[in-house]
């Protein structure tokens, strides 16, 4: 018997101007149109909004209230609508630390197997989160890639601090962290930076908790000297790109470098986590597998 279609009378919802139209099922139909034409109030507003308030009518009144509550739409009628789904079309709200997995739960349901029959035995589940301060890599803290800062984009060594030799937003002359280095009674602020014997380069990029005895006037008050490459991390790269500016996070791309992490190879889990094995793989080989690998590497456990 052929399916009879969706069809829909007279339909003003937003700008809709009394549509009418069969829509027809089991089949692949895409809606087409410039901005503000219709489409998006037609199927969701429409269709989908009519299909959730039908569907919602056959719970109970307990569940009802606590369901979404979708409005009737302005439509003459809508015939043989179907139960709908609605996939979202904005992206997933997530992080660095979220992951197909991790949004599907499939990664969840990987950490309990692991920790049920992998060998040798570690633990519990929450030991394969690289989320878990004691399942992380400690080097990239879990992200599976680390930063790494380029001296060459960061410092222009032809020029002196007086000159702007540190590029990077917040050190320019005058500013408060380049008064961290220009008043420490360090440097001369009128020499290029290629001028520096080592030691002196030492302690301008990495140098930490060195004493300021002789700071110049107006040195900011502070017990301890940190070098440009520390204070960086620990100012930027350390701190989530949302809690950066857009000027930050464009600095941040100018000067550094990404790459997996030399320590978990991308693996994002420390070395006793990652030893822990089903068969031939660690949890890192299937979160990094395609779903249709990992269903068959999945099926071929034969533990209970």
């Amino acid at each position: 018997m052929t399916e009879r279609p969706v069809r829909v009378v007279r339909a003003r919802t937003n700008n809709l101007k009394n549509v009418t139209l069969n829509i027809p099922t089991h089949q692949i139909v895409a809606f087409t149109g410039v901005s503000g034409s219709g489409k998006s109030s037609l199927l969701f507003d429409t269709i989908a909004a009519e299909s959730q308030r039908q569907l919602a009518e056959t719970y109970s009144t307990f569940v009802r209230n606590r369901l979404p509550h979708f409005g009737q739409p302005d439509v003459d009628r809508i015939e043989n609508v179907p139960a709908s789904i609605v996939i979202d079309q904005r992206r997933l709200g997530g992080n660095a630390r979220s992951t197909v997995g991790t949004v599907t739960e499939i990664y969840a349901l990987l950490r309990l197997l692991f920790s049920r029959i992998g060998k040798p035995h570690i633990g519990e589940s929450s030991l394969f989160s690289f989320n878990n301060p004691h399942g992380m890599c400690p080097q990239c803290q879990g992200l599976g890639a680390v930063r790494t800062i380029d001296e060459n984009a960061l410092f222009d060594r032809t020029r002196s601090l007086d000159d702007g030799a540190i590029r990077f937003p917040g050190f320019e002359p005058s500013s408060w962290r380049w008064k961290r280095y220009a008043l420490s009674g360090f440097f001369d602020t009128t020499k290029p930076l290629e001028r520096y014997t080592d030691e002196q380069w030492q302690r301008l990029t990495i140098e930490e908790g060195t004493p300021v005895t002789a700071p110049k006037p107006g040195w900011p008050k502070t017990t301890t000297y940190e070098g440009v490459l520390p204070r960086l991390r620990r100012s930027f790269l350390e701190r989530e790109d949302s809690e950066l500016s857009t000027v930050e996070r464009e600095a941040l791309a100018r000067v550094t470098k990404s790459g997996p992490c030399p320590a978990c190879k991308g693996g994002r889990l420390n070395p006793t986590v990652l030893a822990c094995r089903i068969g031939e793989h660690n949890i890192a080989d299937c979160a990094a597998m395609e779903a249709s690998d990992l269903l068959d590497f999945v099926s071929g456990i034969g533990e209970p």
